[in-house]
C-alpha cells in the first residue's frame, strides 16, 4: 500500500525532500530485495524505464522552494518528482493563516485537489495521506490547513496524518502563536493523528548530538526526516507472519490514537550521532532501551541531559505539573526497532502498567515493530512514538502567548480583513483549553 505526501509551504517541501532522500538512500541500500520493494512501492512509483518518482504533491504560494526541491531530487540520478505534481503561485500568504486559509486555499483548491486525485489514482491500494507543513507561517499553515478539511471531505475513510514542524520558542513570525493556535485547532477536528516536531528540541539534537558547530535548516531538516523514516520505512509488526506491514498509516494510528481528544504524537530516536563517529561506536539493545525509556518516563527530548531521578508512581499517585519535573505519563506508546540482533531485544519495560494510563491496558498500549534491516547507515536503531503528555507543556505555553496578545487585540484586524472572526479565534482557544485539560488529566 501506497501513502501519498503533500508538502505544503517552505517548511513543508524542505523537509519532505530530505524525507524522500533518505527513504531512497536506505531503500536502496545493499542486497535487500523485498525491503526495498515495499519501500519503493510505498513512496514512489517507477516509470517505464524504471525511473522512481514520488508520491508526493508539492504546494507553495511562492515558487523558489518547490523549483529547488525539484531540482535537488533530480540532481540525485536516485529518485525524482513528478513533473506535473506541483503548484506554485508568485505571492506568498504574508505569514498569515487567515491569508492563506480563507483567501489562497479556496482560490486554488480546483487545482490542488486535482493534483492529489492525480496521485491517489496512481496507488494500487492507498494507505493513506500525509501533510507536512510547518504552524508558524502562512501558507503551511493556513494552505495547509485548508488542503486537509478538503482532503478529509474527498477521502472521508482514508487514514490522514498531519507531520507539523513547531516553531522556535524565541519567536520565527510574531503571529506564530495565532497561526499555530488557529492550525491546531482546526486539524483536531479533521486529522487522524498529529506528528509534531518542535524545533527547539531539534536544533539541540543537532549541537549536542551531531557536534554541527553552524546549524542551518537544512541539518534540522535532515534530523527530523531520519526520525519520520525511521517511522514509516517498512518493519514487522506482531501479527504481520514475517511480511512487512502493508499500511504504516492505518497501523501507526490503530496504535497510537485509540481516542479523538488525544491526537498529539511526539518522537524520539536513539542513537543519533554524527556520521564520522558510527564507525568507531558500538550500541547494545539492553542499552538503547534503558535510555529510551528514562527519556520517555522524565520526557527528556534526547538522551543527553536524561533526568534519572523520575521514576514511574506508586499506585495511582502522578505528579501533573506544568512547570516542573513530572512523571510523563501514556496514553499509548509504538516503539520500532531496526538493524541487527532486532529479535534478541528485550522490550518488556515499555509494557510496564505503570507508563499508561489507567483505563487502558499497557497489553493495548503498548506496540511493537521490528526490522532486521539497519536504518540510514545505523547498526542499531530504536524510536519511540508517543501519545503522552510530553506536548503538554509547549502546547500550553503556546495558546498562553497567543492569549496574552489577543487579549490586547494585538494584530487581530490581520486577520479580520480575510475573514477570521473574534469568534474564531475564541473557538480555537477554548478546543484546544479542552485538549490540554484532558491530557494534563491522563493518570
Amino acid at each position: 500500500m501506497s501513502i501519498v505526501t503533500v508538502q505544503l509551504g517552505q517548511c513543508g517541501n524542505q523537509v519532505g525532500h530530505e524525507l524522500f532522500d533518505i527513504i531512497c538512500s536506505d531503500a536502496l541500500e545493499g542486497q535487500r530485495k523485498l525491503y526495498s520493494t515495499a519501500s519503493c512501492e510505498r513512496f514512489f512509483h517507477q516509470t517505464t524505464n524504471g525511473e522512481l518518482v514520488a508520491r508526493a504533491v508539492l504546494i507553495d504560494m511562492e515558487p523558489k522552494v518547490i523549483n529547488q526541491s525539484i531540482s535537488r531530487a533530480a540532481k540525485s540520478g536516485r529518485w525524482r518528482y513528478g513533473e506535473s505534481s506541483h503548484f506554485s503561485q508568485k505571492q506568498g500568504s504574508g505569514n498569515n493563516w487567515a491569508n492563506g486559509y480563507c483567501v489562497h486555499g479556496p482560490r486554488h483548491r480546483a487545482v490542488v485537489e486535482e493534483l492529489v486525485r492525480r496521485e491517489v489514482e496512481r496507488c494500487d491500494r492507498l494507505a493513506g495521506l500525509m501533510a507536512m507543513m510547518s504552524v508558524a507561517g502562512g501558507t503551511g499553515s493556513g494552505v495547509g490547513t485548508y488542503a486537509t478539511q478538503c482532503l478529509r471531505d474527498i477521502y472521508p475513510k482514508s487514514f490522514i496524518l498531519n507531520h507539523l514542524t513547531w516553531p522556535y520558542g524565541t519567536g520565527e513570525v510574531i503571529v506564530q502563536n495565532y497561526n499555530s493556535v488557529l492550525t491546531l485547532a482546526h486539524l483536531y477536528q479533521l486529522s487522524d493523528a498529529i506528528l509534531v516536531h518542535e524545533n527547539d528540541t531539534v536544533h539541540r539534537i543537532c549541537s549536542q548530538l551531531l557536534n554541527i558547530k553552524h546549524i542551518s535548516f537544512g541539518d534540522v531538516n535532515g534530523v527530523i526526516a531520519h526520525q519520520l523514516g525511521s517511522i514509516l520505512q517498512p518493519a514487522l509488526t506482531a501479527d504481520s507472519h514475517g511480511v512487512y506491514s502493508r499500511n504504516p498509516l492505518g497501523e501507526l494510528v490503530s496504535a497510537l490514537t485509540c481516542h479523538p481528544e488525544y491526537k498529539l504524537l511526539s518522537v524520539c530516536t536513539i542513537p543519533q550521532m554524527p556520521s564520522s563517529s558510527m564507525a568507531y561506536s558500538t550500541f547494545s539493545w539492553p542499552s538503547l532501551l534503558k535510555h529510551l525509556r528514562q527519556m520517555l518516563i522524565s520526557n527528556t527530548k534526547m538522551e543527553e541531559g536524561i533526568d534519572w531521578q523520575v521514576r514511574p508512581p506508586a499506585g495511582s499517585e502522578r505528579t501533573r505539573s506544568l512547570t516542573g519535573p513530572s512523571f510523563n505519563t501514556s496514553l499509548a506508546n509504538l516503539l520500532i526497532l531496526r538493524g541487527k540482533e532486532v529479535y534478541s531485544a528485550e522490550t518488556g519495560g515499555f509494557g510496564d502498567p505503570a507508563l499508561y494510563t489507567s483505563w487502558l491496558s499497557s497489553e493495548e498500549a503498548f506496540n511493537l515493530w521490528k526490522s532486521p534491516v539497519s536504518f540510514n547507515k545505523y547498526e542499531k536503531c530504536a524510536t519511540l512514538v508517543s501519545n503522552s503528555q510530553a506536548l503538554l507543556r509547549p502546547l500550553d505555553n503556546m495558546v498562553g502567548k497567543a492569549w496574552n496578545m489577543f487579549a490586547s487585540r494585538a494584530y487581530i484586524h490581520q486577520y479580520v480583513k480575510f475573514g477570521i472572526s473574534e469568534e474564531d479565534f475564541l473557538d480555537s482557544f477554548t478546543s484546544l483549553e479542552q485538549v490540554i485539560s484532558s491530557y494534563g488529566q491522563l493518570n
